[in-house]
């Protein structure tokens, strides 16, 4: 039940936008074992005065770089996470050619009783 946040400079076309929420689909399906159509993600765009990525820990990122935040069930190895992130990476540089340098990605870990999917009911508590 991953929950998605994209953030990102204003100005790419519709299927560039498609095309990351596409590859990051496919990453959670491919290494969190995802169910079929759980698919929650938002994608905000910010103009270039109110988006900031710095070149901290020695990367250094373009006008390009994506903000992606996920919360998961607090339940994901660490192996599987590294394995997001790789996965992540590797799809976004495939399409829509995003260079790894600016795919940041961070990953929230929220306890099963802190979801509701709809209803008003806690369905994994």
């Amino acid at each position: 039940m991953p929950l998605l946040h994209i953030s990102m400079r204003a100005g790419k076309p519709q299927a560039y936008r498609q095309a990351i929420l596409d590859g990051l689909y496919l990453a959670m399906r491919e290494a969190l074992n995802v169910p079929e159509d759980d698919a929650f993600m938002a994608i905000t765009e910010h103009e270039p005065a109110n988006f900031r990525c710095g070149n901290a820990y020695g990367v250094a990122r373009s006008e390009d770089a994506l903000l992606i935040q996920i919360t998961v069930f607090a339940s994901r190895t660490t192996e599987q996470k590294k394995a997001l992130y790789r996965r992540i990476a590797d799809l976004l540089g495939e399409s829509p050619g995003i260079r790894p340098e600016d795919v940041f990605v961070n990953v929230l870990d929220a306890p099963k009783e802190n979801w509701s999917v709809g209803n008003g009911i806690a369905q994994f508590a």
